[in-house]
């Protein structure tokens, strides 16, 4: 079986298109203009509406586009730059003016892989807390902060049983507890549909999903599931092993 030197393979037509519709967002749109339909863009550039769509949903990939609902395909501004710290005080947050706004918290079962990370039982019910992070009044981020009961042990039980006062009340019980460290993940993946609302996405759009272990007393004190906006957020890793998202202003290399 013969092998394929990869100077040889031709560069896949969307790509291209990429390239070329990208060259055309800095020449020809400014930011937060809608772009003409796909049939429009099609006929414009001589392409199939399905390579069309396949150069799209890259640029929406990479940042330089976002779908939003009942307007359109728009041209994205530069990302956000927003700071992720593993220091306790930064990411407990829940009074005014911090990035995590409390949005909701109820007693259900984890899912699976979490009740895994927490070496719970699948059944038994933990406390779920609903955040939201803004930057510049924007939502970049949402989410899922998992906490089982043994974790709060002096959470008052006459406290009202849902919503943000009683999420704010989860945290602050869990900060007091005192965390030896962490472990986090990245990876990309898909918005769901509440996650999608919360960030104004279509579901299904591109998404960066930290998941975060919180340990104390030689267990799992919480898991943390967030999905950023990956139009938004660019993740940096710096040397001092902390998660940083920084501004990209899209002269700057890759890392």
């Amino acid at each position: 079986m013969g092998t394929t030197q990869l100077e040889s393979v031709q560069e896949p037509k969307y790509w291209h298109l990429k390239t070329v519709l990208s060259e055309a967002l800095d020449s020809d749109f400014a930011v937060g203009e809608i772009l003409p339909n796909e049939r429009e863009l099609a006929a414009r550039f001589g392409v199939a509406r399905a390579t069309l769509r396949q150069a799209l949903e890259q640029l929406e990939l990479e940042g330089r586009l976002q779908r939003r609902r009942g307007v359109g395909t728009t041209v994205a501004p530069p990302r956000v730059g927003v700071a992720v710290s593993t220091a306790q005080h930064d990411w407990t947050g829940g009074g005014a003016g911090e990035a995590w706004q409390s949005a909701d918290c109820r007693t259900a079962a984890a899912p699976a892989a979490v009740a895994g990370m927490l070496d719970v039982a699948g059944d038994q019910p933990v406390h779920i807390v609903r955040r939201i992070r803004l930057t510049h009044g924007q939502a970049v981020a949402a989410e899922l902060l998992y906490v089982p009961a043994a974790s709060v042990p002096d959470l008052s039980a006459i406290e009202t049983p849902s919503g943000p006062a009683r999420a704010r009340s989860v945290v602050r019980e869990l900060h007091r507890l005192g965390l030896d460290g962490q472990d986090r993940s990245v990876e990309l993946g898909s918005a769901r549909a509440d996650d999608a609302k919360e960030l104004d996405r279509l579901p299904g759009a591109p998404v960066l999903v930290v998941t975060t272990r919180y340990l104390a007393a030689g267990g799992t004190a919480a898991v943390s599931v967030a999905t950023y906006r990956a139009d938004t957020c660019r993740l940096t890793f710096g040397d001092s092993g902390d998660l940083e998202i920084s501004h990209d202003d899209r002269t700057q290399q890759a890392s």
